[in-house]
């Protein structure tokens, strides 16, 4: 026979593991806060911007076929900007403690919106020093594209500032506690239906039915011995009889 689970036996397993249920999501909660707040490292983010423009020979104002290879020149630039040629200078002006490789991994360049514009986002534990990378990454660009690339169609269009207020971009806390109780949730719950699942004890009447398939006929409830039963009144009335005594 085939078995099947009801709604209300659902909301049954639910309530009758709820405790469980909390518990798991509230020590996923928990330790999502303590680990965003005390233990990642905040990571900041500083940005410039970089305008692949016309060449300084051209004659006139306006050419679209100049626009359009420059857009075409911008994966190119993306590529060269976070070589070891630029990486390398850049870690040497700064002074900085990191391999080409090493400040790769900080850096993001992209394309606004198939724009001509470049954007330089550089990520480091201090925001200071992620706005001097991201300026650096920028000059040295510029200056180094002409004997690379044997164009001039590179300006810095915004440098990148440090402001009064800087929020780290990662760890987001509020994300992740958010993200840590809808996942603790989803495991309590799993982990419930799962126990109630593995759980083969006969333990009520229904459950008999269920399992056997019998009807049930009758109950035996529990009986306590009449003999610790009449030594326990007894027992109680030698106390009270002492109390008014005394």
């Amino acid at each position: 026979m085939e078995e099947t689970i009801s709604l209300k036996d659902l909301l049954g397993t639910l309530r009758k593991r709820l405790s469980l249920i909390v518990l798991i999501t509230a020590l996923a909660v928990i330790t999502s806060g303590i680990i965003s707040y005390f233990v990642l490292t905040p990571i900041y983010q500083s940005s410039t911007q970089l305008l692949v423009n016309q060449t300084k020979n051209e004659q006139t104002p306006f050419d679209a076929n100049a626009i359009r290879t420059n857009l075409e020149l911008i994966n190119t630039y993306n590529v060269i900007m976070k070589s070891p040629a630029i990486l390398d200078k850049v870690s040497q002006n700064l002074d900085l403690d990191m391999t080409s490789s090493q400040l790769n991994g900080k850096i993001t360049v992209g394309s606004e919106n198939n724009s001509q514009v470049v954007n330089v986002a550089v990520t480091d534990p201090d925001p200071e020093r992620a706005a001097q990378i991201a300026n650096e990454i920028a000059t040295v660009f510029q200056q180094e594209i002409p004997s690379i690339m044997n164009v001039d169609n590179v300006s810095i269009l915004s440098s990148a500032e440090v402001g009064d207020k800087v929020s780290p971009v990662k760890p987001k806390p509020l994300l992740n506690i958010a993200i840590a109780l809808v996942v603790g949730l989803m495991a309590g719950v799993g982990l419930a239906f799962l126990l109630e699942y593995l759980d083969n004890t006969i333990k009520t009447e229904q459950d008999i039915e269920k399992v056997l398939e019998l009807p049930v006929l009758g109950a035996i409830t529990t009986i306590t011995d009449v003999k610790d039963e009449r030594r326990s009144r007894s027992e109680k009335r030698s106390m009270r009889g002492e109390t008014i005594g005394s």
